[in-house]
């Protein structure tokens, strides 16, 4: 009987012994894979690699963004529509299109549409994609390169929403820039006090109103094309006129661009008119067939139009976007901006950005701060 009980006793403890074994072994099996799951900021869970060595980027803003964190050491391919010419444009790609065009080309680029090249992708075979591609495109990106592929959204917005904070505290974390980042938003945080205090020394009542029309959004367009809820206008607490008939003053708000009605813009009469210097040409063309109506314009009689260079080309340049801010407020309000110097102001903001100042290039490809004239 002892006998039986010492042999079944020894069973039983071989037997945890075992469960004990593979229990271990189980756990150094996934540690010696490196692996971890994350969600991205589309709610998808995601097995990635615990180091991260490489990435590429598609669809708009992620290759910008990674620029902005200074990650590029990380990229190891490219879209197409990164390499060439490396106009002022896009604003990372001016500073680092050189790097671009010595990489692999991974896909055309162009949106949020699926654009990738899956068998350069699967040579490269970089650690993750990064991408902001919509929901099945990211998918199919996923399924045809069996490569993880980050999803994060392409929503930039600075003084209209978390947009971008969002999205780069996102990105910083994967990548182990926190330190950047946060130097970042501490710096726009900045600048948005700085924009929020220096305009409400101006009474609303004393506010004149403004219009920005020529906008670039999916193509150029005449005086017609706006924003609402423009985020410059935004930032300097501007009166839109856009906004005060679309009653969207209050409350959640959106950028929103379309194109109105002539004849709402002759009714509103904006006191100030900037437009983008890219379709000036248009809007030239139009004063050309119909003077009397651009003249019937106050902005237009007192000489209160302006240039205002766009910020979108593939999606938000965030330093132009934070440099028109700065230029709305020096013309709707020269007291309070009056030590502000818009060529000063730009190079500061890109050399926190991308490290490099290049105000001058951009003047240089007709992205002016100034008067306009509209005659030929």
């Amino acid at each position: 009987m002892k006998k039986q009980l010492l042999s079944l006793f020894l069973a039983v403890l071989m037997m945890f012994s075992m469960v004990a074994c593979g229990t271990q072994n189980q756990g150094e099996d996934s540690a010696e894979s490196g692996t971890r799951t994350i969600t991205d900021m589309r709610g998808r869970e995601v097995e990635i690699p615990e180091k991260i060595d490489s990435i590429v980027c598609t669809g708009c803003m992620s290759l910008r963004l990674v620029s902005y964190l200074g990650a590029l050491d990380y990229v190891v391919g490219v879209e197409e529509l990164e390499q060439g010419e490396h106009g002022t444009d896009k604003d990372y790609s001016h500073v680092y299109g050189e790097k671009f065009d010595d990489l692999p080309t991974i896909g055309q680029g162009g949106g949020i549409r699926y654009t990738a090249y899956p068998e350069e992708l699967v040579a490269l075979a970089p650690d993750m994609i990064i991408t902001t591609y919509d929901d099945d495109s990211l998918e199919q990106l996923a399924n045809e390169t069996g490569i993880p592929v980050i999803g994060i959204n392409y929503d930039s917005t600075i003084f209209l929403g978390d947009g971008f904070y969002n999205s780069l505290r996102f990105l910083a974390e994967l990548l182990g820039k926190e330190d950047r980042c946060e130097e970042l938003i501490s710096y726009v945080e900045t600048c948005k006090e700085d924009l929020t205090n220096r305009a409400a020394a101006v009474p609303d009542s004393e506010k004149p109103t403004a219009y920005v029309g020529a906008v670039t959004n999916a193509g150029g367009h005449g005086l017609a094309g706006t924003f609402e809820n423009f985020e410059p206008f935004v930032a300097a607490g501007a009166r839109n006129v856009v906004d005060e008939a679309a009653g969207s003053t209050e409350g959640t708000r959106e950028e929103k661009g379309y194109e109105v009605d002539l004849e709402s813009v002759a009714k509103w009469d904006p006191d100030v008119i900037f437009l983008d210097p890219v379709n000036l040409d248009i809007v030239r063309d139009e004063y050309a067939q119909m003077p009397d109506f651009y003249n019937s314009l106050s902005a237009v009689k007192n000489g209160e139009v302006y240039s205002l260079p766009t910020y979108y080309s593939y999606h938000t340049n965030v330093t132009y976007c934070l440099t028109d801010s700065y230029y709305v407020g020096m013309v709707l309000y020269p007291e309070q901006f009056q030590d502000v110097n818009i060529q000063e102001k730009c190079n500061e903001i890109l050399n926190m950005f991308l490290g490099e100042a290049y105000y001058d290039d951009m003047i240089a490809d007709g992205m002016v701060f100034d008067k306009l004239s509209l005659g030929k």
